[in-house]
Parts: structure tokens; C-alpha cells; sequence
């Protein structure tokens, strides 16, 4: 094997590996709980407004924020008593689904066919 074939050979092996490690430090942290919220603050709500920036709605103890996301950071808008939002999930309630429940609901979601026709043409 020439010295280009085997550097090929090299470099794909080491690819290889370092995603093997960070599959198994991923999942580990995943089985771990690490990433998960704790203690008083739950987030129960967001809106995104474009690319850049975003509304959430932040449940501290017994109050709600609603913090507005943007270049400039973050910037609370309003704080509320949790009795303002009837509605809200329980602390203990099931957090919305990941990517994987947003890309199953897209794919169950039916085709519009693609661009709606002109009418009267």
C-alpha cells in the first residue's frame, strides 16, 4: 500500500474512533440525566420569532418569566404569578418531545402537494 493509501487508511480509522467516543460520552450523559433541568426552574413555554430570536415563558418557583432571546442576550420582559397561567404543566408533567417526536410528527403531517395553484389562471 502507498504512503497516500495508507494515511487514508489512517485518517478514517481516527474518524471512526473519535465518533465512537462521542457516542458513548453522549449517551452516558444522556443515561446520566445530565442536560436535564432541576429544581425550581422549568421551562414551559417558547415561541420562536425568526432565526435569531425567541420568547420564552420561564417558571421560577411560584412565578413566570417571559424572557425575550436575541443577539443582545437575554431580557426579561415580564414576571407574572404563576396563577396568570392556568394552563401550565405540572412540575412533574412530561417535557415536549425532542427532535426525533418533531420529525415523526412531520412526517405523519399530509402533503399539501407541494405549491398551491394560481387561481384563475
Amino acid at each position: 500500500m502507498s504512503a497516500y493509501g495508507s494515511y487514508i487508511v489512517e485518517t478514517f480509522v481516527t474518524l471512526v474512533a473519535v465518533c465512537a467516543i462521542a457516542f458513548v460520552v453522549l449517551y452516558g450523559a444522556k443515561r446520566l440525566g445530565m442536560g436535564r433541568s432541576s429544581g425550581a426552574i422549568q421551562l414551559v413555554g417558547q415561541l420562536p420569532l425568526d432565526a435569531r430570536r425567541c420568547i420564552y415563558l420561564v417558571k421560577v418557583g411560584g412565578q413566570v418569566l417571559v424572557v425575550g432571546v436575541g443577539e443582545g442576550g437575554f431580557t426579561k420582559l415580564a414576571e407574572m404569578p404563576e396563577s396568570a397561567f392556568p394552563d401550565l404543566p405540572e412540575a412533574g408533567a412530561a417535557a415536549p418531545g425532542g427532535f426525533a417526536d418533531v420529525l415523526a410528527r412531520l412526517a405523519r403531517r399530509p402533503n399539501d402537494g407541494g405549491a398551491k395553484k394560481e387561481e384563475g389562471s
